[in-house]
């Protein structure tokens, strides 16, 4: 990433994976019926809260729930900003 985009507090930035183009039997999935993914990889972390620091780091591939996040746009490139408490685990 180009940008030096900080969050800040307790959310993090997130890439996301690209939504599966293909079932494992080998069927294209159109793009109409392609699920949003709910993984991702952790871009930027913000500082943490006083009493909460921060447990996932950049590099960290993180599940997260389905309505999650922000979508926001970066250097041309689409990112998910959430609150850590949104991430389900790391990976």
């Amino acid at each position: 990433m180009s940008t030096t985009f900080k969050p800040l507090a307790d959310r993090v930035l997130i890439e996301t994976v690209a939504a599966e183009e293909k079932t494992a039997s080998g069927i294209f999935i159109p793009d109409t019926a392609k699920e949003k993914p709910l993984k991702g990889t952790v871009v930027a972390v913000g500082n943490g809260k006083t009493d909460e620091p921060m447990t996932v780091k950049v590099g960290d591939t993180v599940i997260y729930g389905q309505y999650s996040g922000t979508e926001i746009k970066l250097d041309d490139k689409k990112y998910l900003i959430m609150k850590e408490a949104d991430i389900y685990g790391i990976l």
